[in-house]
């Protein structure tokens, strides 16, 4: 082999070599920004179970997710938040803060069996969280006040609702 042919096929595979590497740091740049975002601002989620009902449905709601003001302590009575469960970290629920610290919480104990209501003044670096539906929700209630760090994102947008199977469709 020649050395000009040789010189040839090295600067072939220098074109081809600088395009894969282009198109892999594009891929990496995309990645990498795709990963800040739903780690750090925003992400979707799924959302199940009756706790929630019937603001949310039973299963099916995606939700959008933004991770920015509760770290800004911009959570205040009213929001939805995603919270890491305190009793089951690998764990997320989606519950309504009825308190910040310092407030006072009157609340039903057990409404299924009682009309008793207690009160209690959330302890700072807390929050009071309840699901929608009262009598289906493992919150506060029963787990007493959440530590703020516990906090995942504050929900402000449902995306879609009721997604359906499939076969679901002529129904």
């Amino acid at each position: 082999m020649t050395a000009s042919k040789l010189l040839q096929y090295a600067r072939q595979w220098r074109s081809t070599a600088k395009e894969v590497l282009g198109h892999s740091v594009l891929f990496a740049q995309f990645f990498s920004i795709l990963h800040v975002t739903e780690t750090y601002i925003c992400s979707p989620i799924l959302v199940h179970g009756p706790s929630m009902l019937p603001t949310l449905n039973f299963s099916g709601d995606v939700l959008l997710v933004e991770k920015l003001s509760h770290r800004l302590g911009r959570v205040v009575p009213g929001d939805v938040v995603l919270v890491r469960s305190p009793e089951n970290p690998m764990k997320t629920i989606t519950k309504r803060v009825l308190g910040v610290e310092g407030d006072t919480v009157t609340f039903l104990a057990d409404p299924s069996h009682s009309d008793l209501c207690t009160s209690l003044v959330v302890p700072k670096g807390h929050l009071w969280i309840q699901g929608d539906n009262i009598y289906s929700s493992n919150d506060s209630r029963h787990i007493g006040p959440v530590p703020y760090g516990l906090v995942l994102g504050k929900v402000f947008c449902r995306v879609y609702g009721r997604l359906k199977a499939l076969g679901d469709w002529d129904s």
